[in-house]
């Protein structure tokens, strides 16, 4: 307190008399109070902004960095950096999961990540596994192995959570040759003949089926011929097989299982189901050969979900591309699994894909 200040005290305090307690602590604290306002007012306003400054530069870092951690930019260069999902549709041992885990391994070694295979089965040819697939991230990290059937058929048959439009097929795989067989002491040659024989005796035919195409592929050339046919469903080609050689059935649709029964003289074969004809029994006429616009689509193919990065889906182009000139690989395909060749490639997959679909949905419409 200065001189001035004190000889202004002394005066207001003597002037006024007695001062009174209670209007002297009142005057105290406003006095405190008008310190406590003014003084620091001025340094609270500066830390207040610096207290923003700060948290809006933390809010910005965490926001970036958690933009990071959501969605990292996929480029080809570092595609791929963990291992890779290959989804198929069938049990394990059956062909097209040996063809799956025979073409992981192959893109393992030339990726650098390992690829592993997940079995899917279930569905409409595959469409528990095309469903899954549709529904994952289409980041390259999710492949799918299964007949085409799953893409271009059961769409137009059967309720799906998909349509062939939620897929980009890489490349065709290979043919999985299928055919009707009999009995091998029944008296007939070819499909042909047995419907023939059929009329000639008035006698209806018995035929076990594997799936709804075949199914539906002989109640349509039974219609044609005028003969009265009745479908079995059957648990896959070896209770097809046991209902053939018991006499239980007279016709019966088989996949690749069909090759060693064949040639062991226990079933002949009477037609190749699939577009042309099968290896090695080149002598056997298709569906179409012996006078039915028909057939039962068992290619394979190697799909992802739609939108893939690009660059993502040229480095697994390449790979598959290298992959169709390899002589181990397709060794495999054709000796081992009895696959018949395709060609590989995208165009050739995206375009067989659409045809074989349009086929189908003019089929089902015309029902």
């Amino acid at each position: 307190m200065t001189g001035l200040d004190a000889i202004f005290f002394e005066r207001r305090f003597f002037r006024s008399g007695s001062p009174d307690p209670k209007k002297l602590r009142q005057t105290d604290a406003n006095n405190e109070a008008s310190c406590f306002l003014s003084v620091p007012l001025k340094n609270n306003s500066a830390k207040r902004r610096n207290i923003m400054r700060s948290t809006f530069m933390t809010l910005l870092l965490c926001a970036v960095l958690v933009g990071l951690c959501i969605a990292p930019p996929v480029f080809a260069a570092d595609f791929p950096d963990h291992p890779i999902k290959m989804l198929t549709m069938t049990k394990p041992g059956a062909q097209i999961d040996l063809l799956t885990r025979s073409l992981a391994n192959a893109m393992s070694a030339e990726l650098g990540q390992p690829v592993l295979v997940a079995n899917t089965p279930g569905g409409s040819h595959g469409s528990v596994m095309a469903t899954e697939l549709k529904n994952a991230k289409a980041d390259g990290y999710t492949l799918g192995v299964s007949a085409t059937a799953a893409y271009t058929y059961s769409p137009h048959y059967v309720k799906t959570g998909y349509t062939i439009n939620d897929f980009t097929f890489i490349s065709m795989m290979g043919l999985n040759q299928s055919g009707l067989v009999c009995a091998p002491n029944r008296p007939w040659k070819t499909l042909k003949d047995a419907f023939n024989w059929a009329k000639k005796e008035k006698k209806g035919l018995t035929y076990m089926f594997q799936g709804s195409d075949d199914r539906d592929v002989m109640k349509r050339i039974a219609a044609k011929e005028g003969v009265s046919i009745s479908l079995m469903p059957s648990t896959g080609g070896p209770s097809i097989i046991s209902a053939i050689m018991g006499g239980h059935a007279d016709l019966g649709h088989l996949g690749a299982i069909l090759f060693e029964y064949v040639k062991g003289g226990k079933l002949k074969l009477l037609a190749a189901t699939t577009p042309t004809r099968l290896n090695p029994y080149g002598d056997v006429p298709t569906l179409k050969e012996q006078g039915w616009d028909e057939s039962v689509e068992m290619f394979v193919v190697l799909a992802a979900p739609k939108g893939l990065p690009n660059d993502v889906l040229a480095r697994i182009q390449k790979v598959v591309d290298k992959l169709a000139k390899d002589a181990g690989l397709q060794k495999m395909i054709t000796e081992t699994l009895k696959m018949a060749p395709v060609q590989w490639g995208r165009a050739h997959a995206e375009t067989y894909m659409k045809q074989a679909s349009e086929r189908f949905a003019r089929e089902a419409a015309s029902k």
